[in-house]
């Protein structure tokens, strides 16, 4: 079985070949610290967790290399800090908006299950990097100097804008870039500007007096070429980075190193919206991870960080995601069965399953996963088959969404009594009514729903045979 990956830049799925199998090399866009991440902000980690993980069982942990980068010098970050430490110098007010923003990041991809990635650089730890890119791409005419700015000189490289596919208007209009009257042609973007006092600073590249810092697009640039060089296998993050990120990356990087590509795999994420509406705080529907994780905003619960992730998967990392509360639902009723189905079996070393490890070779398809992992389910329940729990406890420790705890620990996390009924009340009620199917006795089996449907709970029979509950609203 070979792994296969479709790469947004040729837009076809095709197998993966790395350059180099003793040297596996992946990067992905990590976050800018300036506020916690959102919920939408967590699904490329997730996504990208399950790649290096697939990477690492496919060349050895030792043989691949994930570099997740973070962004701590930016535009946001500056008015972040003046506005929550209006009376501290803005450097310091800065240093303790990153810090705190940081730490909160590591401390959700620990509760999301995520590993730490190889190598985390952060971008002021890359300035030396950055100039040399812009120093080599203005010396070789791909870049310029205007008003104490480099910019980028779209029009020097044919090719541009392969990886959007987007026409020459549409690239114009939706450069989110400053209109300046310097810019030599209205697509050209920012390699480096001027700090305004106060603001971070470093001494400039090309000749410029003024002290100033990067534009945003070096800054991946110059991290990927410090850590992978300058061509490397994978290159990931949320589709929202197509254009102009990830388009103008690849144009500094191939400008500066004269290669025909930046990176063999492009691979984005789908979008995430809430309850069928895009996330925004004017909406009342924006989640932070951290939110998710310790209040109850969303759904009146607190969710374990295992649900979440499992929600995530349920998708294929490339199509949208409506985030809702019945799909936390779903997501939590099939961890508890899975992990009722597979406690006194997590320590058995058994191989994945052919066709489980089949799915995730497809373009990492976790759904179809999934549904393997509902068939181990029926097989060690129905049947009773410790073969398919072994099975099952090596799936869930893989994907890492369980690792030996107790299902009360997951299923009821946050749980308030005084909010509804618990699983540990509704369940025995939904298995006596799936044993009276089994068994045709209809009449029990519509008394059990009937007496479920007067306590406001409804039921869902999966074509799985699973059955999920949910109190209704």
């Amino acid at each position: 079985m070979d792994l296969r990956l479709y790469d947004t830049l040729t837009r076809e799925k095709r197998p993966f070949v790395p350059i180099d199998p003793k040297r596996v090399r992946m990067y992905v866009c990590g976050p800018t610290v300036y506020d916690f991440a959102h919920i939408g902000n967590a699904r490329p980690f997730i996504v990208f967790d399950v790649l290096f993980r697939l990477l690492r069982h496919l060349y050895g942990a030792e043989h691949v290399v994930y570099v997740r980068n973070i962004t701590d010098v930016d535009d946001k970050i500056n008015a972040r800090a003046a506005e929550e430490y209006p009376d501290l110098p803005l450097n310091e007010a800065i240093r303790r908006v990153t810090e705190k923003t940081e730490r909160q990041f590591h401390e959700d991809m620990t509760a999301l299950g995520a590993l730490p990635p190889t190598v985390e650089p952060r971008a002021t730890g890359h300035i030396a990097e950055m100039k040399t890119l812009i120093e080599r791409l203005v010396a070789s005419g791909h870049a310029y100097v205007a008003e104490d700015h480099v910019l980028f000189s779209v029009p020097s490289m044919p090719n541009y804008g392969q990886l959007s596919k987007r026409p020459l208007d549409e690239m114009i209009a939706g450069a989110r870039v400053e209109v300046a009257p310097y810019k030599r042609d209205p697509t050209d973007f920012v390699l480096w500007k001027p700090s305004k006092p106060g603001e971070p600073a470093w001494p400039s590249p090309a000749g410029i007096t003024t002290p100033g810092r990067p534009g945003w697009h070096i800054e991946c640039s110059a991290m990927s070429w410090k850590h992978l060089g300058e061509t490397f296998d994978i290159h990931g993050g949320g589709i929202d980075l197509v254009f102009p990120h990830h388009e103008n990356e690849i144009a500094q990087s191939r400008s500066a190193f004269h290669t025909p590509v930046m990176a063999n795999y492009w691979m984005h994420n789908g979008f995430l919206q809430v309850e069928g509406a895009k996330m925004s705080k004017s909406l009342g529907n924006f989640f932070t991870i951290h939110e998710l994780l310790t209040t109850r905003k969303f759904g009146s619960n607190m969710w374990h960080g295992y649900v979440l992730r499992l929600a995530m998967l349920m998708t294929h990392y490339r199509q949208p995601i409506d985030w809702t509360v019945d799909r936390l639902v779903d997501a939590r009723a099939s961890l508890k069965d899975w992990i009722d189905a597979a406690k006194g079996f997590e320590q058995f070393p058994v191989e994945l399953p052919e066709n489980f490890l089949e799915a995730i070779l497809d373009d990492l398809n976790t759904p179809a996963a999934i549904s393997v992992m509902h068939g181990l389910y029926r097989d060690a329940r129905s049947r009773l088959n410790a073969d398919a729990a072994k099975k099952l406890a090596a799936v869930l420790r893989w994907l890492n969404i369980w690792n030996g705890e107790k299902t009360t620990e997951i299923y009821s996390y946050g749980y308030e009594e005084t909010e509804g009924p618990s699983d540990v009340d509704i369940r025995p009620l939904v298995d006596a009514r799936n044993a009276a199917r089994k068994a045709k006795n209809f009449k029990e089996a519509d008394r059990i729903r009937d007496e479920l449907k007067t306590r406001g709970i409804e039921l869902e029979d999966k074509k799985d045979g699973t059955t999920l509950w949910k109190v209704k609203r």
